[in-house]
């Protein structure tokens, strides 16, 4: 059976430039020839530096951002090629959590106007039937039904990313696209957000398309990960194996910058040595080796292109490590 979502060499360029003031056009890759699966029930992380395109990614997935290239098939329906009113229905089966629980809610709306508009706009089901599914769908989130008639700014953040949530459940979608859902909470309320978006998923087997930059929640959560550079992805495969003994020195470098969620772990965080080029003027060659202690000279020549090394495990890299 084929995946649910596979994208395939996605593309997304904007201008720089050229504006009133005038000045040459430039052309950033945000997005350049990704490529991923997610197959039903799997959670697939997107990671990397701020500025790698992640949320770039997130975004064309739904075509909030049109994609310049590539193909997306959802359930083997090429989005790219469906109208507006295809789009809208294809929204019902996925949907997305943004990151800014702040500012992603109406602040005019009430929780019940906000979970019932999705099912108006789609026309399902009467007044009460809609009443009753947003019911169910606010306890489903850890919520209490008296939360119904009040507005955003009487919440905390962690139950405003849950009104978010249940937006994005009340469509009973198959697919949710959550970009950077729980980076803007305390990381006590980002464990609760977890597990209950773990809940979910094993009860609803829900897919998932997870954006984040820590580590450790993409170890919890994700079963895939791919870890993104200045809009290419360098490595794929398997979140504990990727983590735990990276194939590309971007990997093994991000994940040693990452602190561990242990008080009594003692450890010596790396840093990220240089600085990021430019994106309107990449290096030719590899764009890490600039920054990559065990650049070659093929590395500064050539492009390396995503491929299998190991089963189940994908680098663009002339020279993968052997171990971490």
């Amino acid at each position: 059976m084929s995946a649910l979502l596979q994208v395939k060499n996605l593309v997304k360029r904007f201008e720089s430039g050229g504006g009133p003031l005038g000045g040459p056009k430039q052309i950033v890759r945000a997005v350049n020839h990704v490529s991923f699966d997610v197959e039903r029930g799997q959670s697939v992380g997107l990671v990397g530096e701020s500025g790698c395109g992640k949320s770039t990614v997130a975004r064309t997935l739904l075509r909030l951002v049109e994609p310049d290239e590539g193909s997306i098939l959802f359930d083997g329906i090429e989005l790219r090629n469906a109208n507006s009113a295809q789009m809208r229905t294809l929204r019902q089966r996925i949907q997305i959590v943004f990151q800014d629980p702040f500012a992603s809610l109406n602040p005019r709306l009430t929780v019940r106007q906000t979970l019932s508009e999705p099912l108006r706009v789609h026309k399902l089901g009467t007044s009460r039937e809609i009443d009753a599914r947003i019911g169910r769908t606010l306890d489903e989130v850890g919520l209490p039904n008296t939360a119904l008639d009040r507005y955003p700014h009487e919440f905390s953040g962690g139950q405003r990313q849950r009104i978010g949530i249940a937006r994005a459940l009340v469509l009973d979608p198959e697919l949710i696209v959550a970009d950077e859902p729980v980076s803007a909470l305390d990381v006590s309320v980002q464990a609760q957000i977890l597990q209950l978006l773990e809940r979910l998923k094993q009860e609803r087997r829900l897919s998932f398309v997870f954006v984040s930059h820590d580590l450790g929640v993409v170890r919890h959560f994700c079963d895939e990960v791919c870890v993104m550079y200045l809009g290419r992805i360098v490595e794929r495969g398997n979140t504990a194996q990727v983590l735990d003994s990276p194939l590309h020195p971007y990997s093994r470098v991000l994940r040693d910058c990452s602190p561990v969620p242990d008080p009594a772990a003692r450890i010596t965080l790396n840093r990220i040595t240089g600085e990021i080029p430019a994106p309107t003027n990449l290096p030719p060659g590899c764009t890490y080796h600039p920054r990559c202690a065990a650049a070659q000279a093929d590395c500064r020549a050539q492009v390396p292109v995503l491929k299998e090394v190991s089963p189940g495990r994908d680098a663009a890299c002339f020279h993968p490590l052997v171990k971490a």
